[in-house]
């Protein structure tokens, strides 16, 4: 019987309807988590991660979708990986670390001694195993996933300084003007329980803020981040930047692969490097055939049990097809997505794209996208 003490539990920040506004219209008609990459929702990805934690006793899935458009494949996903997995809806935004605080209570009911925080449009292999080990030894409050990313491109992300020898967390800096560092954020997080206390104490420090705002018209317009309620905590501003260097927080490296899923077309890269990463983890999920009494397949390849595929197709690298999907004799696809109920007819070439559900591609078609 495992003790208390040891349990972990999960959080996965899902986001809502008035969010994600860049992946549409991929988002209209599903909600932005449940969009498959490599043949699974996006959000499941990360909860296959959590899975593989030692001693995980809850997965939370938390956002402000209405609960009915994850009820099924909460329901589901339970069974399959036979570990409880709940929807907390928000009644607003609370922010990264305010939505976190808002379901305190449920999140402790099980009285876990570490927290792995996850945002759902994030890519990576997520290392959550060792990264818990590591935090354990460093012995803070929380830990920060990190990569090393081109000095050109790190200023769209939250970037970091880190001692080199410790790995604590010494500067945070949301998005930059200015170089401070090639580190950055990966949007995965371990915490231990304490992560509630700091939280706590950002609203008690804006809530006294709020009460002399009358004294200074100036200094409100000084310190506009007074005007934010007192209940919406951010994770970065208000959570990493104020607590760095107090030997409170802490880095983990991955040397992996690590994207953001903002766009339709990063979901198309996204979903190649999952299909890759099946090798190691899933190998049972990838297709296999040569041509002869079923498709040619190239490199990794995805086919749900229900879809036809004709036995003179040549289907890969990089391709996710979905339910009920029929590819034609001679279809040639390469690096897509092929939607639930797509019907893809003879000689048909798709490439670079993802083909929305229902959709019907002709006879000698070519669909390409730069």
């Amino acid at each position: 019987m495992e003790s208390s003490e040891e349990k972990v539990v999960a959080v996965i920040m899902v986001g809502g309807p008035t969010k994600g506004t860049r992946f549409r219209p991929l988002s209209f008609n599903t909600p932005k988590p449940l969009f498959p990459l490599a043949g699974q929702p996006m959000v499941h990805h990360p909860i296959s991660a959590c899975k593989r934690i030692p001693n995980l006793a809850q997965i939370f899935l938390v956002g402000f979708y209405e609960e009915r458009e994850f009820a099924l494949y909460v329901s589901s996903i339970s069974n399959e990986l036979k570990i409880p997995v709940r929807y907390l809806k928000e009644d607003k935004p609370h922010g990264s670390a305010g939505g976190l605080y808002y379901f305190r209570n449920i999140i402790m009911e099980d009285n876990p001694s570490h927290i792995c925080l996850l945002n759902c449009d994030v890519c990576c292999s997520f290392p959550l195993k060792d990264m818990l080990e590591a935090h354990k030894r460093y012995g803070g409050m929380g830990t920060v996933l990190v990569i090393k990313v081109s000095a050109e491109s790190a200023n769209q992300f939250g970037e970091l300084v880190a001692d080199p020898i410790t790995k604590e967390l010494l500067h945070y800096t949301e998005k930059p003007e200015t170089f401070v560092s090639d580190l950055i954020n990966c949007g995965v997080y371990i915490f231990t329980p304490d992560i509630f206390t700091a939280i706590e104490e950002v609203s008690t420090k804006r809530e006294g803020q709020a009460n002399i705002r009358h004294l200074s018209s100036f200094e409100t317009l000084q310190y506009p981040t007074r005007t934010l309620p007192i209940d919406f905590v951010r994770l970065d501003q208000d959570i990493l930047s104020p607590f760095a260097g107090k030997k409170k927080l802490y880095t983990y490296e991955t040397m992996d692969f690590w994207e953001q899923i903002k766009t339709p077309g990063m979901s198309l890269k996204c979903s190649g490097l999952y299909l890759a990463q099946f090798r190691f983890t899933s190998p049972h999920q990838l297709a296999g055939g040569d041509g002869t009494k079923s498709a040619s397949i190239v490199g990794d390849v995805y086919v749900h049990p229900s879809a036809k595929v004709h036995p003179t197709a040549k289907i890969g690298p990089n391709v996710s097809i979905s339910a009920n999907v029929r590819i034609g004799a001679g279809v040639r696809l390469i690096s897509c997505i092929i939607l639930d109920d797509v019907e893809v007819q003879e000689n048909a070439v798709v490439i670079n794209s993802i083909v929305g559900w229902k959709s019907s591609i002709g006879k000698w078609s070519r669909v390409q996208a730069s």
